[in-house]
């Protein structure tokens, strides 16, 4: 259950980061050329861009991580409980005293 949580948590924030990704290059897609030469796109720094888009960024790029650690974390309790489970099926098994 974990592990799911985590995938979903992850792909909200990976949703939300292509949208924001969208929404600057909409904002700022038309700074092409604005350096005085039409060599290529003008460089814009994170603290260039809007306050909000950017905590937006910041805000999903951490979420993102958080629900990858979370799913990683999720899955690696999954297979440790069933490893113990087949060992102890296989304990019990080995003895005889299987309680059904």
């Amino acid at each position: 259950m974990r592990a799911i949580c985590g995938a979903i948590i992850t792909a909200g924030a990976l949703i939300g980061l292509g949208l924001s990704a969208v929404g600057s290059g909409l904002r700022y897609g038309q700074l092409h050329g604005m350096n005085g030469d039409s060599s290529g796109p003008v460089p814009l720094h994170l603290w260039q861009m809007d306050t909000s888009l950017v905590f937006i960024l910041i805000f999903l790029t951490i979420a993102a991580c958080v629900g990858l650690g979370t799913s990683f974390v999720g899955l690696a309790y999954h297979h440790h409980r069933r490893h113990h489970e087949m060992l102890r099926q296989q304990n019990l098994s080995a003895t005889g005293h299987m309680v059904p």
